[in-house]
């Protein structure tokens, strides 16, 4: 194997991995991270949640079914790098139109292939995440080791605005649209506006299948002008990086919430609801990544196994419980997976209910901000 061929990843406490180079030739510093997901890398890797960090696949062979047209959750790659166990280079899916490492090169997202994938994952999982460099062009490892050493890291950083839209717009559907089935869930014309923190499409499709107009906003929309369009319901989405860097999203979170509008968060939402309220968010050791975490809801005993890609999370004994009541609980670590108000209509949950990929046990939620836009509505 020659240098061009050679990919080379370094871990900041040292570790020097090689294997082979697939997507672009390029070097590339950022977050790494495990995901456990067994299918779906194409939603995973256009997550713009993912937007600063690096992937590794714990699942040991990716490619074999492309890139198609319908499964994007954004316009393209969000990772920085990409890193499997084994890249299969026959495309075998009949919705294919292009080979993964193609897509990737065509991003300018390097990937490295043949390394050890289960000895990265225990890694993570044992000693926490960690920073790391990648190079696909022949960088040594010292000169990547240092890459990692200056790089600030994603604690206390702003990526929401590197992913949210620029303009505001209203959504239509796309051609992943066909996934998701029609609720019609409202008696009279709705709308719902949906801020833009870095939103996955599968979650646009789910809103806009209640039958109501979505018009998705800029992250740095002020609070007053999302309002001032009298919305039926207002929507905070996931999106990437630490909550305790956007305080101006808190500041617009407050205002949302004293409204009376209902509102419904996911993710980065749910986050920024919890900081809105007073209480901190804190990091997982390695964040929860992948479409089999399981978390129970507690008023019902109900478990729900759900899609996760996050990092931080809402520290619950800071939450005034005479006006919140916890949802949901992490059934492998309980970590606070769901809130809602006592006295207003607002809720939350930590996991992706539009899955993509993952199970559809969570589905349901979405009806749930259907029906309190609707009895609001109707008491209005």
């Amino acid at each position: 194997m020659d240098t061009a061929e050679t990919a080379t990843l370094v871990l900041q406490d040292g570790t020097v991995l090689k294997g082979q180079a697939f997507g672009a030739a390029a070097d590339s510093v950022f977050e790494l991270v495990f995901n456990t997901s067994m299918t779906g890398y194409q939603e995973i890797l256009t997550d713009p949640s993912y937007r600063g960090q690096g992937v590794l696949f714990t699942v040991s062979h990716i490619g074999n079914t492309g890139i198609n047209l319908e499964d994007d959750e954004s316009p393209r790659p969000q990772v920085s790098a990409m890193v499997i166990r084994q890249l299969s280079h026959v495309v075998s899916n009949w919705r294919a139109s292009t080979p993964l490492s193609d897509w990737l090169a065509q991003a300018g997202v390097p990937g490295i292939s043949g390394v050890d994938t289960r000895f990265l994952t225990r890694k993570l999982r044992d000693g926490g995440t960690q920073k790391a460099a990648l190079s696909t062009k022949g960088t040594s490892p010292e000169t990547l080791l240092k890459m990692v050493n200056d790089w600030p890291g994603l604690d206390g950083q702003d990526m929401v605005k590197e992913v949210s839209c620029k303009e505001k717009f209203t959504w239509q559907p796309d051609a992943g649209s066909a996934w998701v089935k029609d609720t019609k869930a409202f008696s009279r014309p709705v709308t719902i506006a949906a801020y833009d923190f870095g939103i996955k499409e599968n979650i646009l499709r789910h809103l806009a299948s209640s039958g109501a107009q979505v018009t998705v906003y800029p992250a740095t929309t002020p609070a007053k002008e999302v309002l001032a369009d009298h919305p039926d319901g207002i929507f905070l989405s996931n999106g990437p990086g630490d909550p305790a860097g956007l305080p101006y999203l808190v500041d617009a979170v407050k205002v949302l919430l004293a409204s009376g509008v209902p509102v419904f968060g996911i993710c980065l939402g749910h986050q920024l609801i919890g900081r809105a309220l007073g209480a901190d968010t804190c990091r997982l050791t390695f964040g929860h990544h992948g479409g089999n975490h399981p978390v129970q809801h507690l008023p019902s005993g109900k478990v729900l196994i759900t899609a996760q890609n996050h990092n931080y999370c809402v520290i619950p004994e800071q939450l005034d419980p005479s006006k919140v009541e916890i949802t949901y609980r992490s059934l492998n670590d309980n970590s606070l997976e769901g809130m809602r108000l006592k006295d207003k209509p607002v809720f939350s949950v930590q996991f992706h209910p539009e899955s993509a990929p993952g199970p559809h046990d969570a589905h349901e939620i979405f009806g749930e901000f259907f029906a309190l836009i609707e009895k609001v509505g109707n008491h209005a």
